[in-house]
């Protein structure tokens, strides 16, 4: 891992990496803002956010992103998408958000019999 030289020493580099999350997480007292503030010169914090993709599209420019080549390579990465995924398909018409409830009676049951 090489990382980036500055005055006073080196850096390391951490990419945001999604969809209009990322993008926007600048914004007044984002996650992005806070991240950054938090690790100034600490960390240099680059943003890659690209407002309606879906993971589909971020996976098509992984290489672009993260050349295998760079000088530079990450030190953190954070991805987030999955926010426009709900627009992949016209079959799909359930897409769930968290996860469904389960049986907590039959849960206790199975833990107590091991």
């Amino acid at each position: 891992m090489k990382e980036i030289e500055i005055v006073g020493g080196w850096r390391p580099l951490f990419v945001l990496f999604g969809s209009s999350i990322v993008q926007q997480s600048y914004g007044n007292q984002g996650w992005g803002a806070v991240l950054t503030d938090l690790y100034a010169r600490k960390a240099d914090i680059v943003l890659r956010g690209y407002g309606g993709w879906n993971s589909r599209r971020g996976v098509q420019i992984l290489d672009q992103v993260f050349p295998k080549d760079a000088a530079v390579q990450p030190s953190l990465v954070i991805v987030y998408f999955g926010g426009n995924d709900s627009g992949l398909s016209e079959n799909i018409r359930i897409i769930f958000l968290s996860v469904p409830p389960c049986n907590d009676e039959q849960i206790r049951k199975n833990e107590a019999n091991g």
